[in-house]
């Protein structure tokens, strides 16, 4: 189930017995948690006395078993929280459930144990098991599955995928809108691009820059910047584009400004690297359009924003693959030589433009 679903659910019955919360997205599974405890233990009381918390990774699944069955005179009501689920898992490659050791029934701690107090759960008791370790696509797409399947007797599964690129944008528009700020389409695409389109660190920004904006006043791309300093890796697609038109002038001009910012001269070169390197990949790739690259990148899970492919498909476009290549080892240079002792960091960057703009 979604975590829509999921908090409908809360609201409209008793919780399940036992939960499987599946995948990495923190921010989402963080309010389910709440909303979970404030459900099963609404007061700060019965928090203290019946919520315990277990990790995988330093205790068994028996033992959290065992201390789900246990009574307590002073929590009529409990819920227990156990990370790392991931941990419970048969080691190895392809590995079976672990038997007794006399060919008999799986050991106890098992995907079977589970399954056996689930068919007989204690009364006012709640587990949740917290498996966030892997993805839903890719390389760990086939580990997810393997922890879907043992704890397929949990009766709830509550999925927490990475946000894609439209729901991280529809998200940072609603948070935006309750926290009564004024944000553009493109200072919007610019905040959630620079954040990767994580909802935790999307939320905790947007808090940041209620704090930060004058009441009723617009945000802008400079208030943006200047809280979040990986939207300033936008000063730095202004380079590429002047880099790419051969405009040593206008080049040396952004350099100046990304001075001015108390930018860290390394960390811009390390965001060129990135940046003629995928622009490189496109090329070999032959993409056409900013659709394309996005797509093609996305398909070998990298995200890949539309505004992030349009800067891409803009260098591809304004570089040939010679000039490329030769920019990548441009760089490679330009980052040794900034690695040397007591370096003028500006004139490394300044030797960097004029060798590319010659």
């Amino acid at each position: 189930m979604t975590p829509q679903q999921f908090l409908t659910g809360l609201k409209q019955g008793e919780p399940a017995p036992v939960y499987l919360f599946l995948g990495p997205e923190p921010y989402q599974r963080e309010y389910c948690r709440r909303a979970l405890l404030e459900r099963v233990l609404p007061s700060a009381e019965e928090r203290e006395a019946g919520l315990t918390r277990h990790d995988l990774e330093e205790t068994t699944l028996a033992a959290v078993l065992e201390d789900a069955c246990s009574l307590s005179l002073f929590a009529p009501r409990r819920a227990i929280l156990v990370s790392n689920a991931e941990a419970a898992l048969p080691r190895g490659r392809g590995a079976e459930e672990p038997d007794d050791g006399e060919g008999g029934a799986p050991a106890k701690g098992s995907a079977a144990a589970l399954a056996e107090y689930v068919r007989n759960p204690v009364a006012g008791v709640v587990i949740v098991f917290e498996a966030a370790r892997y993805d839903f696509q890719g390389e760990d797409k086939r580990k997810l599955e393997r922890v879907r399947k043992f704890y397929s007797a949990a009766p709830a599964a509550v999925e927490f995928p990475q946000m894609g690129t439209q729901q991280a944008r529809l998200f940072a528009e609603n948070l935006a809108r309750k926290a009564g700020l004024k944000v553009g389409a493109a200072e919007l695409d610019l905040l959630v691009e620079a954040l990767g389109g994580e909802a935790a660190r999307i939320a905790a920004e947007i808090e940041k820059l209620g704090v930060y904006a004058a009441a009723g006043q617009p945000v802008s791309v400079e208030a943006i910047a200047a809280l979040v300093p990986e939207a300033r890796g936008a000063t730095i697609f202004s380079l590429v584009a002047a880099l790419g038109r051969n405009d040593r002038v206008a080049a040396l001009g952004v350099l100046d400004t990304l001075i001015r910012q108390s930018e860290y001269l390394p960390l811009a070169l390390s965001f060129l690297g990135t940046q003629f390197r995928l622009a490189l990949a496109a090329k070999e790739a032959g993409l056409k359009s900013p659709q394309q690259v996005q797509a093609h990148f996305s398909r070998q899970g990298m995200p890949m924003w539309g505004s992030r492919a349009e800067q891409v498909f803009q260098t591809v476009s304004s570089f040939s693959k010679r000039k490329l290549a030769a920019a990548l080892t441009t760089i490679y240079s330009a980052d040794k030589a900034l690695r040397e002792a007591r370096p003028d960091d500006r004139v490394v960057m300044e030797e960097f433009i004029l060798r590319l703009t010659a």
